[in-house]
């Protein structure tokens, strides 16, 4: 017989009423909600039980109310010091008239608070001992443990346990050894997200196969889902923070670093917002998170790696900075908001980039790892880029089935995306692939359908393949988007470990002999690139179209503005100023240059180049319309934020080549090359001219020069490749269009 088989619980008749008695007793609670009584009547009754409830389901009192009924003490094994302190002192809160019904036994504890708990514990005052996987495998723990009765034992978090869970721990797979030395006793474990194939997993584990599975349905109704673009994101933050004034909400980064500037820029910007992660020393740590708890801040910025342990009801939103590494994360973190029933908006920022920057983190570990955090990896790609409900994606991985078409409570289906049929695209993506002899990346793929000549494409004479340039008419981007769904769909395989080689799958052979209808999404191409700060999202609004126009009347008047000095200067219009700046121009109503400068593509140099009429017309428009104009327009930098950019500045006066440049900045070289992009588009004149004429041929600067003064409709790298040829590297053509932005347009 396993140790967690059905314990013998002698002189123990706790009934329902008993049950019930004591939940308006300890908690004011007049009912339970769901599976709590069930739960709980199961666990007095000595039974195993295996607990599956969503975030605010109320797993904590599954456990909580029996301890304090049931003799001896419950062992809660949690993983998050945080949450044990929160929860020990609601316990304390609950139970009057002692402070030692509940005790937490961690790395925080000074020797004189570790005896407190010792002498409490063996004097039998305690109901609820909470206690670290690590804490629990220390002998004295042991010794200490063998000395009392144990009611039963509480495995929190219990996805801990499963390599395939989203936050594994190697010392919660030693769980049931240290509980076969500590003696037999019921098991409840418990977790708010978990897979079939993760609960099989921590069941075998614990050794508790025969345990009642209790499974509540994963659906927050209440929670609407949206996942952006990651473009110009720290203005989508204040935009969206200052629109839900008041309002308790949790930002999620991928680094510690990142969290912390994050804070500082919202806090720069008048938003009560603190940090929160792993490196911060613990009282620091403690006193943020309590500060969110009382209000005193609206915002907590943490990282997705650290988990909050905050038990808010009242979070009304949460927002992914960075997108999380499983849907089991992703689920976990949206379930801090609205845990009351109440709104709870999930807004996640996304790019592919992102997802390339995870499979790097993995590349040095074990093969199985990578192979596993592969595969969960995969399901976040596939549920960001779906235009299917977000609801019915999530529930299905779950294993649970959403009947409905729409839930009315996500982006996707409150504006249902474009589709096309994308079954001959998918055809020649396969026939492609399977083509060639050896395996390449997904961006080689999609230049050779394109027709993009560069050296990698000439080295292997693949611009005399076939293929070459067969869809020539629809881009690089979409082709991409085309071998990421194929990926999505497990037509394609991208090999990590690989360097990212695309090969056919089984499915995808299948498809090839099979051809079918296959509906792909038009409308949901991401950026490739990162999160903007204000010189990069100028940077980036100076190529990027689309977008929205606020006022078309305005629109129309700031582009025939443009066009009037695009004719007196002689100067391409998109010098003065791009489509998505006239868009930000007719949304926001700037009648400053501080707060022109402020806008898309726009920065303080063009502002003071440009800017005079633009914000006279806006001025004049704005008072005979009687325009109420948006309180949210400014968006302040923090100061000195990029040592990076003040660097390579006083290196280019001192005319240091680039590459040393990079080499003393341990950055790659074309990341200061795009440093520089951004640091032109923000309005400040960069002189480049002893670099390029040492590195870029005369007459070539010259033909460049003249197609983006002559020429060009737009600053793209792109087009000017496609209209001046092959022999015109990308790298002159971005250098030489750094020395025309800025000699024309600062």
């Amino acid at each position: 017989m396993g140790i967690f088989r059905r314990a013998k619980v002698t002189n123990m008749k706790i009934s329902s009423e008993d049950l019930h008695s004591n939940l308006k007793k300890f908690f004011g609670f007049d009912t339970f909600k769901g599976d709590q009584e069930k739960i709980m009547m199961h666990l007095i009754g000595g039974g195993n039980a295996f607990v599956l409830m969503p975030t605010g389901g109320g797993k904590s009192l599954c456990y909580q109310l029996p301890a304090l009924v049931m003799p001896g003490t419950a062992i809660v094994v949690s993983p998050l010091i945080a949450l044990m302190k929160n929860q020990v002192d609601a316990i304390r809160g609950f139970v009057s008239g002692s402070e030692g019904v509940a005790h937490f036994l961690n790395s925080s504890l000074n020797k004189s608070q570790i005896q407190e708990v010792k002498d409490d514990l063996l004097s039998g005052i305690t109901k609820l001992l909470y206690v670290a996987p690590e804490s629990l495998t220390k002998e004295d723990t042991v010794t200490l443990l063998r000395q009392i009765k144990i009611s039963f034992y509480a495995i929190d978090e219990a996805h801990c346990i499963s390599e395939w869970g989203h936050d594994f721990r190697p010392e919660y797979r030693n769980i049931r050894s240290i509980v076969e030395k500590l003696g037999v006793a019921p098991i409840i474990a418990l977790t708010a997200t978990a897979t079939p194939k993760v609960q099989a997993d921590i069941q075998k584990n614990l050794n508790m196969m025969d345990a009642k599975v209790f499974k509540s349905s994963f659906n927050r109704p209440n929670l609407y889902y949206e996942v952006r673009d990651k473009v110009n994101v720290r203005r989508e933050l204040i935009k969206f923070i200052k629109e839900n004034p008041g309002k308790s909400g949790i930002i999620y980064c991928l680094s510690r670093k990142k969290t912390e500037e994050i804070a500082e820029f919202l806090t720069v910007n008048g938003i009560k917002a603190l940090p929160y992660h792993a490196g911060m020393d613990a009282a620091t740590r403690a006193k943020n998170q309590d500060m969110f708890l009382m209000e005193e801040v609206d915002v907590i910025v943490a990282t997705i790696a650290f988990g909050m342990g905050i038990d808010k009801p009242d979070v009304r939103f949460v927002i992914h900075y960075d997108i999380p590494k499983s849907l089991e994360g992703y689920y976990q973190e949206t379930g801090r908001a609205g845990r009351d029933g109440q709104e709870g908006k999930c807004i996640t920022f996304y790019s592919y980039k992102d997802i390339l920057k995870l499979e790097k983190f993995m590349q040095g570990k074990p093969l199985s790892e990578q192979e596993i955090g592969k595969q969960l990896l995969m399901e976040t790609v596939a549920y960001a880029e779906s235009n299917r409900c977000r609801r019915k994606i999530l529930l299905n991985y779950f294993g649970e089935d959403y009947p409905e078409e729409n839930c009315g409570n996500c982006d996707n289906c409150l504006h249902p995306k474009k589709m096309f049929d994308g079954q001959e695209d998918m055809a020649l993506v396969l026939e492609l692939v399977a083509s060639m002899k050896e395996n390449f990346k997904t961006e080689h793929l999609a230049n050779i359908l394109a027709g993009e000549i560069n050296s990698i494409i000439k080295s292997y004479n693949h611009h005399e393949s076939e293929f070459f340039g067969m869809g020539r008419d629809k881009g690089v981007k979409f082709w991409i988007a085309i071998i990421r769904q194929g990926v999505i769909l497990h037509y394609l395989y991208k090999d990590i470990e690989q360097y990212g080689l695309i090969s056919i799958t089984d499915l995808g052979r299948e498809f090839m002999e099979h051809p079918h209808e296959l509906m792909l999404t038009e409308d949901r191409e991401f950026a490739d690139g990162d999160e903007e700060d204000e010189e990069e999202a100028a940077a980036a609004a100076a190529v990027r179209h689309g977008g929205g126009v606020g006022d078309p009347t305005l629109y129309a008047m700031l582009k025939d503005l443009r066009r009037d000095m695009s004719r007196k200067l002689k100067l391409p219009s998109f010098v003065i100023f791009s489509d998505p700046s006239l868009e930000d121009m007719s949304i926001h109503y700037p009648i400053t240059l501080d707060e022109l400068k402020n806008c898309q593509g726009v920065g303080e140099g063009k502002a003071r180049k440009f800017g005079r009429e633009f914000v006279k017309l806006i001025a004049k428009y704005v008072e005979e319309n009687e325009i109420q104009r948006p309180e949210d327009i400014v968006v302040k930098s923090l100061v000195n934020k990029s040592a990076n950019k003040v660097y390579i500045i006083q290196n280019i006066d001192r005319k240091i080549p680039l590459e040393d440049i990079a080499d003393a900045k341990n950055m790659e070289y074309m990341e200061v090359l795009d440093e520089i992009e951004a640091i032109v588009a923000a309005g400040t004149r960069i002189d480049l001219d002893y670099y390029i004429e040492q590195t870029v041929d005369e007459d070539k600067v010259e033909d460049i020069y003249d197609y983006f003064k002559e020429e060009a409709e737009t600053d793209s790298v792109e087009e000017a490749k496609k209209a001046l040829g092959p022999d015109y590297q990308e790298e002159d053509i971005r250098l030489v269009r750094i020395k025309f932005l800025s000699e024309v347009a600062n």
